[in-house]
Protein backbone atom coordinates (compact mmCIF):
# COMPACT_ATOMS: atom_id res chain seq x y z
CA UNK A 1 0.00 0.00 0.00
CA UNK A 2 1.13 3.52 -1.18
CA UNK A 3 0.95 6.55 1.17
CA UNK A 4 0.38 9.88 -0.58
CA UNK A 5 0.88 13.54 0.46
CA UNK A 6 -2.65 15.56 -1.44
CA UNK A 7 -2.37 19.49 -0.08
CA UNK A 8 -2.17 18.98 3.27
CA UNK A 9 -3.36 15.64 4.03
CA UNK A 10 -1.78 11.95 4.36
CA UNK A 11 -4.03 9.51 2.28
CA UNK A 12 -3.34 6.03 0.54
CA UNK A 13 -3.10 6.13 -2.92
CA UNK A 14 -6.29 4.69 -3.78
CA UNK A 15 -8.02 7.48 -2.07
CA UNK A 16 -5.89 10.48 -3.60
CA UNK A 17 -7.84 12.64 -5.13
CA UNK A 18 -7.71 15.82 -7.02
CA UNK A 19 -10.58 18.49 -8.37
CA UNK A 20 -11.47 18.02 -11.80
CA UNK A 21 -11.69 21.80 -12.01
CA UNK A 22 -7.86 22.14 -11.34
CA UNK A 23 -5.95 23.53 -13.92
CA UNK A 24 -3.66 20.60 -14.09
CA UNK A 25 -6.61 18.32 -15.36
CA UNK A 26 -8.37 21.58 -17.44
CA UNK A 27 -5.13 22.81 -18.84
CA UNK A 28 -2.09 20.56 -18.28
CA UNK A 29 -0.60 23.12 -16.33
CA UNK A 30 1.78 22.36 -13.45
CA UNK A 31 5.41 20.90 -12.95
CA UNK A 32 6.87 17.75 -11.26
CA UNK A 33 10.19 16.27 -10.71
CA UNK A 34 11.25 12.69 -10.06
CA UNK A 35 13.72 11.28 -8.03
CA UNK A 36 14.18 7.80 -5.84
CA UNK A 37 15.81 6.77 -2.78
CA UNK A 38 19.00 4.84 -2.20
CA UNK A 39 19.67 3.20 1.59
CA UNK A 40 16.54 4.83 2.20
CA UNK A 41 17.39 8.28 1.89
CA UNK A 42 16.41 10.59 -1.16
CA UNK A 43 18.66 11.12 -3.63
CA UNK A 44 20.25 14.86 -3.83
CA UNK A 45 16.66 15.92 -2.96
CA UNK A 46 18.03 19.47 -2.41
CA UNK A 47 18.86 19.56 -5.93
CA UNK A 48 15.85 18.25 -7.57
CA UNK A 49 13.54 20.88 -5.32
CA UNK A 50 15.51 23.38 -6.58
CA UNK A 51 15.15 22.15 -10.20
CA UNK A 52 11.09 21.94 -8.87
CA UNK A 53 11.73 25.98 -8.26
CA UNK A 54 13.58 26.35 -11.39
CA UNK A 55 10.58 24.92 -13.42
CA UNK A 56 7.97 26.90 -11.35
CA UNK A 57 9.82 30.10 -12.37
CA UNK A 58 9.97 29.06 -15.48
CA UNK A 59 5.83 28.85 -16.46
CA UNK A 60 5.16 31.62 -13.75
CA UNK A 61 3.59 28.61 -11.06
CA UNK A 62 3.82 30.04 -7.44
CA UNK A 63 4.57 27.33 -5.44
CA UNK A 64 2.65 26.55 -2.35
CA UNK A 65 5.27 26.10 -0.30
CA UNK A 66 9.31 26.76 0.50
CA UNK A 67 11.78 24.42 -0.48
CA UNK A 68 12.34 23.28 2.70
CA UNK A 69 8.97 22.69 4.33
CA UNK A 70 8.63 20.44 0.52
CA UNK A 71 11.97 18.51 2.14
CA UNK A 72 10.23 18.02 5.25
CA UNK A 73 6.62 17.10 3.48
CA UNK A 74 8.58 14.29 1.33
CA UNK A 75 10.79 12.88 3.56
CA UNK A 76 7.55 12.29 6.06
CA UNK A 77 5.57 10.57 3.15
CA UNK A 78 8.73 8.47 2.93
CA UNK A 79 8.41 7.54 6.37
CA UNK A 80 5.00 6.65 6.23
CA UNK A 81 5.57 4.12 3.22
CA UNK A 82 7.38 1.21 4.25
CA UNK A 83 9.12 0.11 1.05
CA UNK A 84 13.08 -0.90 0.55
CA UNK A 85 13.79 1.69 -1.82
CA UNK A 86 11.19 4.43 -3.47
CA UNK A 87 10.28 6.42 -6.23
CA UNK A 88 9.34 10.16 -5.20
CA UNK A 89 7.34 11.86 -7.25
CA UNK A 90 6.49 15.60 -6.52
CA UNK A 91 4.06 17.78 -8.37
CA UNK A 92 2.58 20.56 -8.02
CA UNK A 93 -0.47 21.64 -9.63
CA UNK A 94 -2.13 24.62 -11.25
CA UNK A 95 -4.96 24.84 -8.81
CA UNK A 96 -8.25 26.36 -9.34
CA UNK A 97 -9.20 29.25 -11.21
CA UNK A 98 -11.98 31.01 -11.95
CA UNK A 99 -12.21 31.27 -15.19
CA UNK A 100 -10.69 27.81 -16.14
CA UNK A 101 -7.42 29.48 -17.34
CA UNK A 102 -6.07 31.91 -15.22
CA UNK A 103 -3.93 31.00 -12.13
CA UNK A 104 -5.15 31.72 -8.77
CA UNK A 105 -3.62 31.34 -5.68
CA UNK A 106 -4.81 27.83 -5.10
CA UNK A 107 -2.06 25.65 -6.16
CA UNK A 108 -1.68 22.21 -4.44
CA UNK A 109 1.49 19.63 -3.47
CA UNK A 110 1.44 16.19 -4.10
CA UNK A 111 4.26 13.77 -3.12
CA UNK A 112 3.71 9.96 -4.76
CA UNK A 113 5.56 7.37 -3.17
CA UNK A 114 5.89 3.89 -5.07
CA UNK A 115 8.68 1.02 -4.44
CA UNK A 116 11.01 0.95 -7.01
CA UNK A 117 11.06 -2.02 -9.35
CA UNK A 118 14.10 -3.02 -11.47
CA UNK A 119 14.74 -2.77 -15.04
CA UNK A 120 15.87 -5.04 -17.44
CA UNK A 121 19.14 -6.85 -16.90
CA UNK A 122 19.29 -6.79 -21.01
CA UNK A 123 19.50 -3.10 -20.91
CA UNK A 124 22.47 -3.03 -18.83
CA UNK A 125 24.22 -6.45 -20.12
CA UNK A 126 23.69 -6.25 -23.67
CA UNK A 127 22.67 -2.76 -23.76
CA UNK A 128 19.40 -0.77 -25.29
CA UNK A 129 17.57 -0.10 -28.82
CA UNK A 130 16.72 3.88 -28.88
CA UNK A 131 14.83 5.33 -31.51
CA UNK A 132 15.00 8.96 -32.76
CA UNK A 133 11.50 11.33 -32.93
CA UNK A 134 11.24 14.84 -34.24
CA UNK A 135 10.52 17.13 -31.19
CA UNK A 136 11.88 20.25 -29.96
CA UNK A 137 9.98 20.90 -26.49
CA UNK A 138 8.27 24.04 -25.45
CA UNK A 139 10.88 25.42 -22.38
CA UNK A 140 13.13 22.42 -21.85
CA UNK A 141 14.29 23.99 -18.46
CA UNK A 142 10.75 23.46 -17.07
CA UNK A 143 10.32 20.02 -16.16
CA UNK A 144 6.34 19.99 -17.20
CA UNK A 145 3.42 17.67 -16.63
CA UNK A 146 2.55 17.88 -20.04
CA UNK A 147 4.25 14.47 -21.65
CA UNK A 148 2.18 14.61 -25.04
CA UNK A 149 5.01 14.44 -27.08
CA UNK A 150 7.15 12.08 -24.69
CA UNK A 151 3.84 9.67 -24.91
CA UNK A 152 3.73 9.44 -28.06
CA UNK A 153 7.14 9.28 -28.69
CA UNK A 154 7.72 6.29 -26.06
CA UNK A 155 4.45 4.70 -28.14
CA UNK A 156 6.55 4.55 -31.37
CA UNK A 157 9.66 3.52 -28.86
CA UNK A 158 7.49 0.62 -28.12
CA UNK A 159 5.85 -0.26 -31.03
CA UNK A 160 9.38 -0.94 -32.58
CA UNK A 161 11.06 -2.28 -29.77
CA UNK A 162 13.48 -0.05 -28.50
CA UNK A 163 13.42 1.55 -24.99
CA UNK A 164 13.83 5.26 -25.47
CA UNK A 165 13.11 7.66 -27.47
CA UNK A 166 15.77 10.78 -27.98
CA UNK A 167 14.43 14.08 -29.04
CA UNK A 168 16.14 15.45 -32.68
CA UNK A 169 15.44 19.06 -33.25
CA UNK A 170 14.91 21.11 -36.75
CA UNK A 171 18.64 21.02 -37.53
CA UNK A 172 19.35 17.27 -36.92
CA UNK A 173 20.76 17.74 -33.16
CA UNK A 174 20.74 15.37 -30.70
CA UNK A 175 18.72 16.55 -27.74
CA UNK A 176 17.57 14.06 -24.63
CA UNK A 177 15.26 11.03 -24.29
CA UNK A 178 11.59 11.46 -23.08
CA UNK A 179 12.45 10.60 -19.71
CA UNK A 180 16.35 10.37 -19.82
CA UNK A 181 19.65 12.71 -20.82
CA UNK A 182 21.70 11.29 -23.57
CA UNK A 183 25.68 10.63 -23.49
CA UNK A 184 27.69 9.65 -26.07
CA UNK A 185 31.67 8.29 -26.33
CA UNK A 186 33.81 9.75 -29.24
CA UNK A 187 37.33 8.56 -28.89
CA UNK A 188 38.56 9.40 -25.36
CA UNK A 189 35.75 11.91 -24.99
CA UNK A 190 32.59 11.34 -23.11
CA UNK A 191 29.80 14.10 -25.31
CA UNK A 192 26.63 15.13 -23.85
CA UNK A 193 24.31 18.06 -25.33
CA UNK A 194 24.39 21.04 -23.15
CA UNK A 195 21.81 22.44 -21.57
CA UNK A 196 20.54 25.61 -22.87
CA UNK A 197 17.93 23.11 -24.81
CA UNK A 198 17.50 19.90 -22.66
CA UNK A 199 16.25 19.53 -19.20
CA UNK A 200 19.48 19.51 -16.86
CA UNK A 201 18.72 15.58 -15.06
CA UNK A 202 19.96 15.24 -11.90
CA UNK A 203 21.69 11.81 -12.66
CA UNK A 204 23.08 13.71 -15.78
CA UNK A 205 24.87 15.87 -13.35
CA UNK A 206 26.59 13.18 -11.23
CA UNK A 207 27.34 11.35 -13.70
CA UNK A 208 29.75 14.44 -15.41
CA UNK A 209 30.87 14.63 -11.87
CA UNK A 210 32.04 11.06 -11.73
CA UNK A 211 33.39 11.10 -15.22
CA UNK A 212 35.66 14.11 -14.74
CA UNK A 213 37.40 11.99 -12.68
CA UNK A 214 38.65 9.58 -15.22
CA UNK A 215 37.31 10.98 -18.96
CA UNK A 216 37.20 14.43 -20.70
CA UNK A 217 34.19 15.21 -20.52
CA UNK A 218 32.72 17.77 -23.26
CA UNK A 219 29.35 19.12 -23.44
CA UNK A 220 28.07 19.94 -26.83
CA UNK A 221 25.84 19.52 -29.48
CA UNK A 222 25.79 15.92 -31.45
CA UNK A 223 24.52 15.85 -34.94
CA UNK A 224 22.88 12.50 -36.27
CA UNK A 225 24.62 12.45 -38.84
CA UNK A 226 27.73 11.46 -36.26
CA UNK A 227 26.54 8.42 -35.14
CA UNK A 228 27.79 6.05 -37.75
CA UNK A 229 31.29 7.69 -36.00
CA UNK A 230 30.14 7.15 -32.15
CA UNK A 231 32.14 4.44 -30.13
CA UNK A 232 29.76 4.24 -27.12
CA UNK A 233 26.43 5.90 -25.91
CA UNK A 234 24.48 5.62 -22.52
CA UNK A 235 21.05 7.18 -21.28
CA UNK A 236 21.07 8.46 -17.42
CA UNK A 237 18.09 9.36 -15.64
CA UNK A 238 17.15 8.74 -12.15
CA UNK A 239 15.01 5.28 -13.13
CA UNK A 240 17.03 4.09 -15.58
CA UNK A 241 20.24 5.05 -13.63
CA UNK A 242 23.46 4.41 -16.78
CA UNK A 243 21.82 2.35 -19.64
CA UNK A 244 24.00 1.56 -22.56
CA UNK A 245 22.89 2.18 -25.89
CA UNK A 246 23.93 -0.34 -28.69
CA UNK A 247 21.75 0.73 -31.56
CA UNK A 248 19.60 4.36 -32.61
CA UNK A 249 17.41 4.24 -35.37
CA UNK A 250 19.05 0.49 -36.40
CA UNK A 251 22.39 2.46 -36.50
CA UNK A 252 25.14 0.00 -34.73
CA UNK A 253 27.22 2.39 -31.90
CA UNK A 254 30.54 0.98 -31.64
CA UNK A 255 30.84 -2.67 -31.84
CA UNK A 256 26.91 -2.70 -30.80
CA UNK A 257 28.01 -3.94 -27.17
CA UNK A 258 28.45 -1.90 -24.20
CA UNK A 259 31.22 0.19 -23.77
CA UNK A 260 34.40 0.12 -21.86
CA UNK A 261 34.02 3.82 -20.90
CA UNK A 262 30.17 3.08 -20.28
CA UNK A 263 30.59 0.54 -18.00
CA UNK A 264 33.16 2.02 -15.85
CA UNK A 265 30.40 5.23 -15.65
CA UNK A 266 27.90 2.79 -14.60
CA UNK A 267 30.66 1.04 -12.20
CA UNK A 268 31.31 4.40 -10.67
CA UNK A 269 27.76 5.61 -10.24
CA UNK A 270 26.55 2.02 -8.96
CA UNK A 271 29.58 2.68 -5.73
CA UNK A 272 28.35 6.11 -5.27
CA UNK A 273 24.93 5.43 -4.58
CA UNK A 274 25.88 2.44 -2.62
CA UNK A 275 27.56 4.45 -0.49
CA UNK A 276 24.87 7.67 -0.71
CA UNK A 277 23.81 8.72 2.76
CA UNK A 278 22.08 12.05 1.75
Amino acid sequence: MNIFYVDGQFVEESEARLPVTDLAVLRGYGIFDFLRTYNGVPFHLHDHLLRLERSARLIGLPLPHSASAMAEIVRETLARNSHPESNIRIVVTGGASLDGISPGNSQRLLVMISPVKPMPDDWYTKGATVITCHVERFMPGAKSINYIPAILCQNEAHSRGAVEAVYVDRDGYLLEGTTSNLFVVRGDTLITPPCDRVLAGITRQVVLELAKKEFAVLERRVHKDELRLLDEAFLASSVKEVAPVITVDAVRIGNGRPGGKTRRIMELFREYTAAYKG
